[in-house]
This record gives C-alpha cells, sequence and structure tokens, in this order.
C-alpha cells in the first residue's frame, strides 16, 4: 500500500557533500542510502573539496587497497589513515572563518568516528550533519530494503519505491539523463529533480567558490542562514 503523499530520496553516501545532497535529504520524507552498490573509485563517496587560502584542495578518506568489484559497504578505511591530519588540514584552512567555534567540534567529531568500515563511517556523518542542519528525514539502508537487490538503474529505484510505498521520487538533477517520468509514471510514482539554485556567502575573500563540501558552508554561517540554503531549490 503506498503512503499518500510519502517523498522518497535514493542517494550512494558521500564524506560531507557539497549543501545540495542535504537540500535533497530536506526535501523529502524518507531517505534511503545505498551500502550494496559498488564503490566508484572517481566519485566523490570518500572525498570532497575545501577552501585553502582562495584556492581549493581536495579532502579524502583513504581506503584499505579492495577489488574494483566491492561494494560501499565492503570497503574499509586504510589503518594508516590519520584523523588528526586531516582536522589539522581543516583548522588551517578555516580556524579564522566566523563560525568556526561552532562548526569545528561537529567536524571532529565526524573525522575522529570509531568505525572503520567506509559505509558505517559516511553514515555516521550523515546523521551528525542532518541532526545539525535540523533535517529530519528518516534514514533507510538500502540493503534493508524488501526488494531483489540485483536489479540495478532505474527498476532498482522503482523496486524501492514501490516497496516503501513511495509516491513521488525525487533525484539530483544529473538523473534527467538517466530517468524517465513517464517509465515511472506507470509504476504510480511522480518523478521530480531537484534543481539547486545559485547560493552564495561570504568566504574569505570577495570571490565565491561555490559547490565546496558543506563543511565550508558550516564555517562561514550560522545554523539559521544553512537551515534557510536548504529550501533554495526548486523541483522539474
Amino acid at each position: 500500500m503506498r503512503d499518500a503523499g510519502m517523498t522518497l530520496g535514493i542517494m550512494q553516501p558521500y564524506f560531507l557533500p557539497y549543501i545540495g545532497y542535504w537540500q535533497l535529504l530536506a526535501a523529502v520524507d524518507r531517505f534511503v542510502v545505498y551500502d550494496n552498490v559498488k564503490y566508484t573509485k572517481k566519485g566523490w563517496i570518500n572525498r570532497n573539496r575545501f577552501l585553502r587560502g582562495e584556492t581549493t584542495a581536495v579532502f579524502t578518506v583513504p581506503l584499505k587497497h579492495g577489488s574494483d568489484f566491492l561494494n560501499i559497504a565492503d570497503r574499509a578505511l586504510a589503518d594508516d589513515f590519520k584523523p588528526g591530519k586531516l582536522l589539522n588540514a581543516f583548522r588551517e584552512a578555516y580556524r579564522q572563518a566566523p563560525f568556526f567555534g561552532e562548526a569545528f567540534p561537529l567536524i571532529e567529531m565526524i573525522v575522529t568516528a570509531p568505525p572503520r568500515n567506509l559505509f558505517e563511517y559516511l553514515y555516521n556523518s550523515i546523521q551528525i550533519v542532518a541532526n545539525y542542519l535540523g533535517i529530519h528525514t528518516s534514514l533507510i539502508v538500502s540493503s534493508t530494503v524488501d526488494i531483489d537487490h540485483r536489479l540495478n538503474a532505474d527498476r532498482k529505484v522503482l523496486a524501492i519505491c514501490n516497496a516503501l510505498g513511495a509516491t513521488r521520487y525525487v533525484n539530483s538533477i544529473g538523473g534527467r539523463q538517466l530517468y524517465s517520468p513517464a517509465a515511472f509514471a506507470e509504476h504510480g510514482v511522480d518523478l521530480k529533480f531537484i534543481q539547486p539554485r545559485a547560493v552564495s556567502y561570504r568566504q574569505f575573500s570577495e570571490r565565491f567558490v561555490p559547490s565546496l563540501s558543506i563543511v565550508d558552508a558550516m564555517m562561514f554561517n550560522s545554523k539559521q542562514s544553512m537551515r534557510a540554503m536548504l529550501s533554495e531549490y526548486d523541483l522539474v
């Protein structure tokens, strides 16, 4: 049975992703986080960008060597991962930011979290940031949904929607090339795409650098301002 008006989002977990990820999370009633999909080396699952001076740099959580065919839930953090080194990079980059004192303890909690399993580490970070931003969307781990997990692409998404009784599915704007509204409508699901509006705020210089990790937004904005940013999108 479908839950009238229930909106669902489904995404891979990412480490401290940009504001658009959190807009999607805030826009839906339930949010499925993939644990049983393949880890992609060239993606942004365990890395992102932050501001260093007036340029950007990439931060990464290193992983143990593993097969290219392993799922996210089967990957682990590297034994030589040094949380203190990553924290020092954030500290040096943002110690003069106006909300450093408020945001840094949260980042420290995330970076030094005990899980060594990649999915558990990322899932924990999503929970912590969502709570900080006042997002109360229910999180669901994909492998716990009762479907045939051998399905892929839109068939897997539709199976999850049907299993959870979703009437609307919201995907990132990049999914317009992957998913057909007509195909979803045939299964009773209204397909929408979230289009983030241009979000900007004062950084260290007059030139704004967009699409950085949520860490950057947290360092330069109050919780109230960030909550306002969560609604800066259109559904198309």
